[in-house]
């Protein structure tokens, strides 16, 4: 009897630049799974809408293109099925794998870079659970956020922390998010933390 082939739950795969964060600037291929174990209102990735496709549909798809990193994104790419066995491929075949997760779940051992964006929203979830180690923290500015970034500088350890403003109706709460970032740096031995902006939006690419 033939095995049914593993498919994932795929928005879109596109090679672009990464836009925010440390790494700002790499090319990369993006593979944006869909669903989500969180539903923040002001996300602006269409998580729900996603349609099928097989490993080897997605690793001819990544192929295609020429960049050698790929971010691992979604929606919440730590909740799909067999997601280990997608990476190995893609780390068999000599790729940079990076992900971009909520992180309350264990993130993949196959992954080089973790960026991870805990929601002040769902602060009673990440109490009881959470990563406790990235490369990268991101935290938008839905609001008050400083004791929320307190509480992960203090629980998640990371080389670069960093704040981005909220977007909703088209507007970023720019002047809040960088007078709560002066606030948290102006304390004495705390981690500094950083602004990261979408910078793909300003420059009109995906």
């Amino acid at each position: 009897m033939n095995k049914k082939p593993i498919t994932y739950n795929i928005v879109e795969i596109f090679e672009s630049l990464q836009g925010e964060g440390f790494n700002t600037g790499m090319p990369c291929v993006f593979i944006r799974f869909g669903k989500c174990n969180l539903a923040c209102p002001w996300c602006d990735t269409p998580y729900n809408q996603f349609h099928t496709m097989s490993l080897e549909e997605i690793y001819a798809k990544v192929r295609s293109f020429s960049a050698k990193n790929i971010i691992i994104t979604g929606g919440e790419p730590t909740i799909q099925p067999q997601l280990e066995t997608l990476l190995d491929k893609l780390k068999e075949n000599g790729y940079f794998l990076a992900i971009e997760t909520n992180g309350l779940k264990n993130v993949p051992p196959q992954i080089d870079y973790i960026a991870t964006s805990p929601k002040r929203i769902y602060q009673k979830q990440y109490i009881k659970r959470h990563i406790d180690t990235a490369h990268e923290v991101r935290i938008v500015v839905d609001g008050n956020v400083i004791e929320f970034c307190q509480f992960i500088e203090k629980t998640i350890q990371a080389t670069h922390y960093y704040l981005s403003p909220c977007e909703e109706n088209g507007k970023m709460n720019m002047l809040d998010t960088i007078t709560q970032l002066g606030i948290l740096n102006q304390r004495k031995n705390k981690p500094h933390w950083q602004l990261s902006i979408q910078t793909h939006k300003m420059a009109k690419i995906d």
